[in-house]
């Protein structure tokens, strides 16, 4: 279980303006903007869960994790993650723990990567029985094959991360954290990764916290969503509660052969071209049933499909709800 309570992180960061001269009298005198990463921040995570942790870019996302990793100590506050303090007790904690940073690599860059791996073992002091039963299972699950055999330098960003994935899992950890770990990976590979880390979680009941922009990942990993904005949580709730009160209106997009269907109350026309409508449709003053046969009645119709608010669209509209 993972307890964050009240917790706090300041950075003190120098500023100046451009130019030479601003330069040179930085040497002498700096000033200084104290930036508030996180302000008084709390949540609760139960063993097992699949949290999506999101915001824009400089909201407090890497601060969380590196704090929940044992990486930074708060200002204040409390963190206890399966019934430890991370920066107090990082050794044990560490063991317990896989990360994924996508923009980072626990790689050893010149040498294969079947040699990171050894040291990965090494470090987390795994039995050869275990790593070898994980090794071969990440390796088929993660179509690693010969990618074992190659330097790090020398894989793709897709390759690397999958590489990256499966090193941060060869000690059984039981709590996950991904920072972007579909970055750079092909349609294929990612709904690969994806059914990976569903699987993981199944079997083993590993706790995921998945900090990303890619939406597909939350909708595709995550019931649960974190919002954080300027420091602070602004939303804790369940994806598809939250679809519905950001919006529930419903998209319908209908082809057609013949005369264009008039659309009435309720509806708004979104986009048109020959042969198709895309109607916004409110279910609280018409029924999509109704809907759905009054456009009917009117013309013959070809195909008609029915969605609600997408992740990325619920997204964009709690960023400006909130201003961030």
């Amino acid at each position: 279980m993972i307890e964050f309570k009240n917790i706090n992180k300041t950075y003190r960061v120098a500023k100046r303006q451009a130019g030479l001269g601003n330069a040179m009298k930085a040497l002498f005198s700096r000033e200084y903007e104290n930036i508030h990463a996180l302000n008084d921040v709390s949540f609760n995570i139960q063993d097992g869960e699949m949290v999506g942790y999101i915001g824009p870019n400089g909201a407090g996302k890497s601060t969380t994790i590196k704090i929940m990793c044992g990486v930074l100590t708060p200002d204040s506050g409390e963190c206890i993650i399966n019934g430890r303090t991370p920066w107090k007790e990082r050794v044990r904690h560490v063991k317990e723990i896989g990360v994924v940073f996508g923009q980072r690599s626990q790689l050893w860059w010149d040498v294969p990567v079947i040699d990171s791996f050894e040291l990965v073992r090494d470090m987390y002091k795994v039995d050869e029985k275990r790593y070898k039963n994980n090794l071969d299972e990440l390796s088929q699950l993660l179509d690693l094959g010969e990618l074992l055999k190659t330097p790090a330098r020398s894989l793709s960003l897709g390759q690397r991360m999958r590489c990256e994935i499966a090193a941060s899992l060869l000690h059984n950890p039981k709590t996950l954290f991904l920072d972007e770990p579909t970055i750079g990976l092909d349609a294929v590979s990612k709904i690969a990764v994806r059914e990976f880390i569903k699987k993981l979680n199944a079997e083993y009941g590993t706790t995921v916290i998945l900090t990303t922009h890619d939406m597909q990942d939350i909708e595709a990993l995550t019931e649960r969503i974190l919002l954080i904005g300027k420091g602070r949580i602004l939303l804790d709730g369940n994806l598809d509660e939250l679809k519905k009160h950001v919006s529930e209106r419903k998209t319908l997009v209908i082809k057609y052969r013949g005369k264009a269907p008039e659309i009435c109350g309720g509806m708004t026309l979104v986009g048109a071209k020959k042969g198709q409508l895309v109607i916004s449709l409110d279910p609280s003053v018409m029924q999509v049933s109704h809907g759905i046969a009054y456009l009917a009645a009117q013309t013959e119709v070809l195909d008609i499909s029915v969605s609600g608010i997408t992740t990325e669209e619920m997204v964009a509209t709690l960023y400006k709800e909130y201003s961030i």
